[in-house]
């Protein structure tokens, strides 16, 4: 294992990540929904926070074990029962500004890199720790009726896959109609 210093690496992207709407996340996880449901089902990196919240998460989960950025992107979203997912656009460039503040160090290389913190990062979040903590406290949890609907729209993404391949057409013009349907019942909820 290598350890890099902050002059040797860079992280601009996140390699082992991949697109933000394909893999874990992109219509399994009905928390992170995927391109088209508009605001509040996730799409690129769910919930705005600030960049002090992403540092805050980011240095509290390195205090509890290494990790790369995918394993905190999905420990945070994890830990917030889904109310906030960071994108790899705010974690990445984070990490590396707290590798140049020699706050944590890189360890490994490629896919395998893992971020831990340096001793300087470990008296940090010691003097931090009420700081940190209340990163955490004020993050909203999503109702248990936002779970259930969003839970209902993972089910409904789930069959709405399987008339991609495996429906006739006459199947999937059903299908649309009755989709079209209940939009249509959801607005007259929306209007209620």
């Amino acid at each position: 294992m290598s350890r890099y210093t902050s002059g040797e690496a860079r992280f601009h992207h996140a390699p082992e990540f991949g697109h933000p709407h394909r893999g874990p996340g992109a219509w399994g996880d009905p928390f992170v929904g995927g391109p088209g449901f508009g605001p509040g089902f996730g799409g690129r990196g769910g919930r705005r926070r600030s960049k002090g919240d992403v540092r805050a998460a980011i240095l509290s989960l390195l205090a509890e074990a290494p990790a790369n950025g995918y394993a905190i992107i999905k420990a945070v979203a994890e830990k917030t029962e889904g109310a906030w997912r960071p994108s790899p656009g705010s974690v990445y460039p984070t990490l590396q500004q707290l590798v140049d503040e020699d706050l944590i160090v890189a360890v490994g290389e490629g896919r395998k890199t893992e971020f831990e913190l340096t001793d300087e990062g470990r008296a940090y979040v010691a003097e931090h720790e009420e700081e940190l903590a209340g990163a955490w406290a004020a993050l909203p949890k999503p109702s248990e009726s936002a779970t259930e609907l969003f839970q209902a729209i993972g089910k409904l993404m789930g069959v709405a896959g399987q008339f991609r391949h495996g429906a006739t057409d006459e199947q999937r013009a059903a299908a649309a109609a009755k989709i079209d349907e209940t939009r249509k019942a959801l607005y007259l909820i929306l209007a209620e």
